[in-house]
């Protein structure tokens, strides 16, 4: 009776784990292993998250890379376009990359601008970047896009305002492969954020953030972190950080 007492709370205690292995869809023997008690079980890799696909129209407009993110025209550089109103989201898309796919062809596109007339989901490009997705005489277009995250030359920059000083030093973001999330200084040992305008600038006014040279640490839509430190207050000049974010999903 014992023994059959054992024999039962054993298979009960084993029971659980075999019933995993057999209803898991994300678990494999190891390559070449036969399945027997030293069987080592590893995840099955079912694709990675990627961002999610919009859909909307596409218009065009006369780009010059200037507009409601602040930062200056880029004659050299016209794939931009301006994100709806609703998706602009208080500057937080500025700079991001997105990938556009049309009627003619796809193309990849910096966040400059914001659509104000745009319903959800809708791209204003500019006409060099429309023209890769459709004729121009279409005018509107159908189209689905995706945030993504391309490879871009150098580190990521911190630009100072034109117009600020060092009692309100609003700096902005530029030259980074994902969108920003946020934007920390550090001071007597802590991390403070620091608001961002809908102008896509980071300012703070109280407590003053200090003359500088500044320790900065910025973090990504996906939740990478950089720390630049001995960031000199520049009025109106650009400081380069020290690395890049690594690419999104």
């Amino acid at each position: 009776m014992m023994r059959r007492i054992k024999l039962i709370w054993k298979m009960i205690s084993v029971l659980p784990f075999v019933l995993a292995q057999m209803t898991s869809p994300r678990l494999s023997p190891a390559h070449g292993q036969t399945l027997d008690s030293h069987t080592v079980w590893l995840p099955i890799i079912i694709g990675a998250s990627t961002n999610p696909i919009h859909q909307g129209d596409a218009t065009y407009y006369s780009a010059t890379g200037a507009g409601a993110c602040s930062f200056g025209p880029s004659p050299d550089d016209l794939m931009v376009a301006a994100m709806n109103a609703d998706e602009y989201n208080h500057a937080a898309v500025c700079g991001a990359y997105v990938h556009v796919t049309g009627p003619k062809g796809e193309v990849t596109v910096r966040i400059v601008d914001e659509c104000m007339g745009c319903d959800a989901g809708d791209l204003d490009l500019s006409e060099e970047a429309f023209g890769q997705i459709a004729d121009l005489p279409q005018g509107r277009v159908s189209i689905t896009w995706q945030v993504v995250s391309p490879a871009l030359a150098g580190p990521i920059a911190y630009h100072f305002m034109a117009g600020s000083n060092i009692w309100w030093p609003a700096v902005q973001i530029r030259n980074h492969r994902n969108p920003i999330a946020k934007l920390e200084y550090l001071t007597g040992g802590q991390w403070v954020n620091l608001p961002r305008t809908s102008y896509n600038y980071f300012v703070q006014t109280n407590p003053w953030m200090g003359p500088g040279p500044y320790t900065y640490r910025v973090t990504d839509s996906y939740g990478n972190v950089l720390i630049d430190s001995g960031i000199q207050y520049i009025e109106n000049g650009t400081v380069d950080g020290a690395s890049q974010f690594p690419q999104g999903p």
